[in-house]
C-alpha cells in the first residue's frame, strides 16, 4: 500500500484531498507547512507527496529543492491558475506534475495513480538491466527506446547516442569535442556547431520547456552534462 504525503496550510484542501485519494487504498499523512513536509519524509516512509506552494514559512519550492536531496519520491505539485511561472520552476527544481487549483477530484486520482505507477514500477527510480533512469527520462539501451514522463519520444541514432553518453555520468561535463568523437566516432573536426544542434533538438524532444532545461545543461566554455540531481 501506498503512502501519500498531503501539504497544505489549509486543513479543508487537506480534508478535501484526503476524501478524493481514501478509496484508493493509499495511507495518508499530512502536513501544514514545507518544514513539517521535510520532517515527514525524513523519518516516515512516504511513496509520494502533494505540495501545495504558496505556505508559511517554508513554501512548497523550498521544500521541493530540499527533499530532492535526499528522497527522489515523486512530488506533485498544488498550484493557483495564474501561477504559470511556479509550475515551470517547480518542475525544474525537481518536482514531477502539478495539479491546478480548484481540483478535480478525478484529476487528481489520475495524476497519482500515474506517478505511483512510474515510481513503483521503477523500483523507486533504480534502473532494470540496461535501463537508464533519471528524473522522468527512461532511456532503454536494449529497445533503444526512450520514455519521458511515461510518453515515448522518438530521437535519430546521434541524439539517442548523446543521451546516452550524458546519462551515463550525470553530472560529469562532455566537451563538443568529446561528444562527437564518442557519439559520431570520427574525428571533431569543427563538431561543436553539429553537437550543438543535436542537443538543441534532444532538448526540445525532452525537456518541458527548452529554454530552461531541467536536464541537459551547458556549461559555459566547458560543454554539456546531464543534471544529476534528477537522478
Amino acid at each position: 500500500m501506498a503512502t501519500v504525503l498531503i501539504v497544505d496550510d489549509e486543513k479543508d484542501i487537506v480534508s478535501a484531498l484526503k476524501i478524493y485519494l481514501r478509496p484508493e487504498g493509499y495511507e495518508l499523512l499530512e502536513a501544514y507547512t514545507g518544514l513539517e513536509a521535510l520532517e515527514t519524509v525524513k523519518t516516515q516512509p512516504v511513496d509520494l507527496v502533494l505540495m501545495d506552494i504558496m505556505m508559511p514559512g517554508m513554501d512548497g519550492m523550498q521544500a521541493t529543492s530540499l527533499m530532492r536531496e535526499i528522497s527522489n519520491i515523486p512530488v506533485i505539485l498544488l498550484t493557483a491558475k495564474s501561477e504559470d511561472t511556479d509550475k515551470i520552476m517547480g518542475l525544474n527544481i525537481g518536482a514531477d506534475d502539478y495539479i491546478t487549483k480548484p481540483f478535480n477530484p478525478a484529476e487528481v486520482v489520475a495524476r497519482v495513480r500515474s506517478q505511483l505507477r512510474r515510481y513503483m514500477r521503477l523500483g523507486g527510480q533504480v534502473a532494470a538491466p540496461g535501463k537508464l533512469v533519471i528524473g522522468g527520462i527512461v532511456l532503454d539501451d536494449v529497445a533503444k527506446s526512450v520514455t519521458v514522463d511515461d510518453a515515448a519520444v522518438s530521437l535519430t541514432p546521434m541524439e539517442f547516442g548523446i543521451l546516452k553518453l550524458l546519462m551515463e555520468q550525470p553530472g560529469k561535463v562532455f566537451s563538443s569535442e568529446e561528444i562527437y568523437r564518442r557519439v559520431w566516432k570520427d574525428t571533431p573536426l569543427g563538431s561543436e556547431g553539429t553537437v550543438a544542434v543535436h542537443i538543441r533538438h534532444l532538448r526540445e524532444k525532452i525537456e518541458i520547456n527548452p529554454s530552461e532545461p531541467r536536464y541537459i545543461k551547458v556549461v559555459w566554455g566547458q560543454g554539456y552534462k546531464m543534471e544529476a540531481s534528477h537522478e
